[in-house]
């Protein structure tokens, strides 16, 4: 018994990677959940408009924070203030009696503390007193605040994430594993030919979980998808473009199909905890937040329920399609540059061959060097006959 324990201790020194994520990941999810795990809004961004902006945005308690202002604005300032994601809460002063409180139901969290700050601010100022009547809030885009269409949107990335950062994962792995890939090695392919071919039909499977995904959403739990869907599809491609390079670039960094799984779930967790989809980016400390800006899924979320909740067009969303195409150009080449040290055609001639060791020395096959040399003895090379 304790052979087989030293065994195992040695086998596992050996494998380093999943030495280094057996120790790294419980870490990872400690910072995560100990900073991330919160849906406590402490700072809400507000837009005000009309002729008393001034004297509101000065007036505005803890945690409003008027990030705009526009006097000569109107409602429809402030909705597209809304709608584009620059704020929150807006608030329309000049009208008929109070001022009108426009609130962003697909921003859930934020929109919950904003019903739950302006309730403590009727309890605790008596402003019947003062002569000015209760402001009226008028929740948009989720009117009823249900979960479900604040989820759906980014459940439909997570599907894209999984398919295509886990399953994709496996496929050079697995060619690896079958002695296929000395096969690709031979062949007239050039590495991006291979990825290529690799991604293709995951990039469609992908596409159809999405759809199904979507189906299901706007048909079972009345989700509403008031956008353009070429600006969502624009989005989900870029995604997914993304995905599936990270896909490929773990599945060349692995040694077995075990390893790219837990390199696939490392990458993965963080997305799903840091993006936005769970807990809320504004409650995420500081020092964590700026991981959740390096994540793709935070990036298709934002596109997601932008295009499907507020009908939000591409122009402000053009931060997001510029992040997701620097990042998959990045991932792409990275994954090329991994596929050389396996597949590295070059040209001899007019037939394509892999770049492969130099032919052994006589003396490295147990050939005496003298036999070699020896006159009357024919020295044969590779591919002449005995």
């Amino acid at each position: 018994m304790w052979a087989m324990i030293v065994k195992e201790f040695r086998q596992l020194r050996r494998d380093r990677r999943t030495l280094a994520m057996m120790i790294v990941l419980p870490v990872l999810l400690l910072v995560v959940l100990g900073y991330a795990a919160s849906f406590d809004v402490k700072s809400v961004p507000v837009a005000v408009a009309g002729p008393g902006a001034g004297a509101v945005a000065s007036a505005l308690p803890a945690p409003f924070h008027v990030v705009t202002t526009d006097a000569a604005a109107g409602r429809g300032w402030a909705q597209d203030q809304l709608r584009d994601g620059r704020a929150a809460v807006a608030v329309v002063t000049g009208q008929a009696g109070s001022p009108l409180i426009l609130i962003d139901g697909s921003q859930l969290f934020t929109a919950q503390t904003t019903l739950a700050a302006l309730a403590k601010l009727r309890a605790t100022h008596d402003l019947a007193a003062s002569g000015s009547a209760l402001p009226s809030a008028t929740i948009l885009y989720n009117p009823s605040l249900q979960t479900s269409f604040v989820m759906i949107p980014g459940l439909a990335g997570v599907v894209l994430v999984f398919i295509g950062t886990i399953i994709t994962s496996l496929g050079v792995v697995r060619e690896r594993q079958s002695g296929t890939l000395e096969q690709l090695a031979v062949m007239p392919l050039r590495p991006r030919d291979v990825i290529l071919g690799k991604i293709v039909p995951y990039f469609a499977v992908a596409a159809v979980d999405l759809a199904i995904v979507l189906g299901i959403g706007i048909a079972i739990f009345g989700v509403p998808f008031r956008g353009s869907a070429a600006v969502f599809a624009l989005g989900a491609v870029l995604f997914l473009f993304v995905t599936l390079g990270i896909g490929v670039l773990i599945s060349t960094v692995s040694q077995n199909q075990g390893q790219a799984i837990q390199l696939a779930v490392m990458t993965m967790l963080p997305q799903v905890l840091l993006s936005g989809l769970i807990f809320p980016l504004a409650s995420i400390a500081a020092g964590v937040r700026w991981l959740a800006y390096l994540l793709p899924l935070t990036y298709f979320n934002e596109i997601s329920r932008g295009v499907m909740l507020r009908a939000e067009p591409i122009g402000p969303l053009w931060a997001p399609f510029v992040f997701l195409t620097v990042l998959g150009l990045v991932v792409v080449t990275l994954a090329t540059l991994r596929f050389r040290r396996y597949l590295a055609p070059v040209h001899s001639g007019s037939p394509w061959r892999r770049r492969g060791p130099a032919a052994p020395d006589a003396t490295e096959i147990g050939v005496p060097a003298d036999a070699t040399s020896e006159p009357g003895v024919a020295q044969r090379g590779y591919g002449q006959p005995a």
